[in-house]
């Protein structure tokens, strides 16, 4: 069931292709119109037919779209609202798909005129890959898509976007900007923030070679540097724009390192099974909620060579 008439794509990564293809595989839109700030990226778009139509400018994209989705980095917003603002069409819906709210509604919403709604989003769906080449179609299946409506929002335009959104295979929730950002800083930034951490910590030990790091990694630390894989990009933009709440976070991180230290230290067995036996219970309501899997490697498979790097 067709929800918009023409979508324009801003930014051409891996949500953006995600979405393209999911659009185009559910017949959502009846033209997806793409731009990319990088030459290599469009001409990358244009020769594996991920959007009917590649634009040089992202002002030219967004032009006669009744759904712009705006898939930049978070710290791009804000030239990127600027730029398209004059060329929306009346009535048109804009959106994000931006890991931070707050910042977003911030840099964006000054620019948007009255004639747009414009309604934040972020799907809670991604791989360590990008580029025009990483997305697919299933990408949103039995994933959340939050919505952070802002107050105006006419109520069908929001209904019209979580149809569409949930037609890509999505389950929809719509919170306040605030709580999503904090949320996000729990679930998201801040254990990236410890992968990368983690992975510097390990290149950083003179007693363990890097051979014996790439060589040795168990399942623990191989997940550590597939979280730390991710854009560098998108993650700088997140802690720079959230950062009250990841730092609120790791303030409560570091107690409970804390606790866990003087507990081996103590050599109190008891405190750590009892503390490692509260928290497995969170593992396993992750995969009763289905967003993951029970299975080894966490359900990846085996490894599958990763797709030509893109620029976006």
């Amino acid at each position: 069931m067709r929800h918009y008439d023409r979508v324009a794509l801003i930014g051409l990564g891996l949500i953006a292709s995600s979405m393209a293809h999911a659009i185009r595989d559910n017949g959502l839109a009846g033209e997806i119109v793409g731009h990319a700030k990088s030459a290599e990226t469009r001409a990358t778009a244009l020769e594996i037919g991920l959007v009917d139509r590649v634009c040089d400018t992202a002002a030219e994209a967004v032009a006669g779209a009744d759904l712009v989705v705006l898939c930049v980095p978070v710290g791009a917003m804000d030239a990127i609202a600027a730029e398209i603002a004059p060329h929306l069409a009346p009535g048109a819906t804009v959106t994000d798909v931006g890991s931070v709210k707050q910042a977003v509604v911030k840099a964006v919403a000054p620019h948007m005129p009255a004639h747009v709604q414009f309604i934040p989003g972020h799907p809670l769906a991604g791989t360590e890959h990008s580029g025009p080449r990483s997305g697919f179609a299933t990408l949103f299946v039995n994933r959340w898509w939050l919505l952070t409506p802002l107050e105006g929002n006419d109520p069908a335009a929001v209904a019209r976007l979580r149809g569409m959104i949930e037609a890509m295979g999505a389950n929809v929730e719509e919170m306040d900007l605030v709580h999503h950002d904090l949320v996000l800083a729990v679930t998201s930034h801040t254990p990236h923030l410890i992968a990368y951490t983690m992975v510097g910590v390990a290149d950083h030990m003179r007693r363990v070679t890097h051979e014996e790091v790439i060589k040795y990694s168990a399942s623990g630390f191989r997940d550590f540097t597939r979280i730390a894989a991710s854009d560098p990009t998108m993650w700088r933009d997140v802690f720079l724009t959230n950062k009250e709440a990841v730092l609120d976070v790791l303030g409560r991180f570091a107690e409970e390192l804390f606790v866990l230290q003087r507990a081996i230290r103590m050599g109190d067995g008891d405190m750590l099974f009892d503390y490692f036996t509260r928290t497995r219970a969170i593992r396993r309501g992750i995969i009763e909620a289905g967003q993951d899997t029970s299975a080894p490697d966490f359900g990846r498979g085996a490894p599958v060579p990763p797709p030509k790097p893109e620029t976006e």
